[in-house]
């Protein structure tokens, strides 16, 4: 029915967080003006970072979403650093925030803060997994051969680094402090560089 087995822990933990998902149907979209926006709002508890918001929206009309992530204390604005070096690092977890910026600076790749800006909780893989759909759609489909020769080359960097086989550094800003990479290995400093003592 749900696509795997419940035994009677895993029924309890998937009733529990349908308890605490807010879902509200029938809203009016922002774009399309139609009443069909659904919100949804989540709590999660992360280990060493605290309780965090994850809202969405989404319409079944014209296909409008958007989502983030807010933490339920208040952070300083930050900078996480972590060097990916084997397949094990793909697991760190990772919250972003809408307002933050993820560089992959030896790749020479950033996704920057906009209107349209999504807030997550992932990890390193799921990361990686958004700038290959990037880097696949300027292969597939710019009409420049040398964008499409560049996204091609990126593309075999990417995955040298999900195999473990090329170290990678990835790096997150954020103004609002509501984005972290949770690993004893990552390098917290605030945006101005000065140090900062992880929570």
């Amino acid at each position: 029915m749900f696509g795997c087995y419940l035994d009677n822990k895993n029924i309890y933990k998937f009733l529990s967080l349908m308890q605490i998902m807010d879902k509200i149907d029938n809203e009016k979209c922002p774009v399309c003006f139609q009443d069909t926006l659904t919100l949804i709002e989540d709590e999660q508890d992360i280990p060493h970072f605290g309780n965090v918001f994850i809202m969405s929206m989404n319409c079944s009309t014209c296909g409008y979403k958007l989502s983030d992530v807010e933490s339920e204390q208040t952070h300083e604005p930050c900078k996480y650093e972590f060097t990916i070096e084997n397949s094990k690092d793909l697991n760190v977890r990772i919250v972003k925030s809408a307002e933050a910026t993820i560089k992959l600076p030896s790749l020479r790749m950033s996704v920057e803060p906009g209107v349209a800006a999504d807030g997550y909780v992932s990890n390193i893989e799921g990361v990686l997994q958004r700038f290959k759909k990037i880097l696949e759609s300027e292969r597939d489909s710019a009409e420049e051969p040398e964008v499409r020769k560049k996204a091609k080359n990126l593309l075999k960097k990417l995955w040298k680094v999900e195999c473990g086989d090329e170290p990678c550094k990835i790096i997150i800003e954020d103004p609002s402090g509501n984005s972290a990479i949770i690993s004893e290995k990552a390098i917290v400093t605030g945006l101005k560089g000065s140090k900062k003592a992880k929570e």
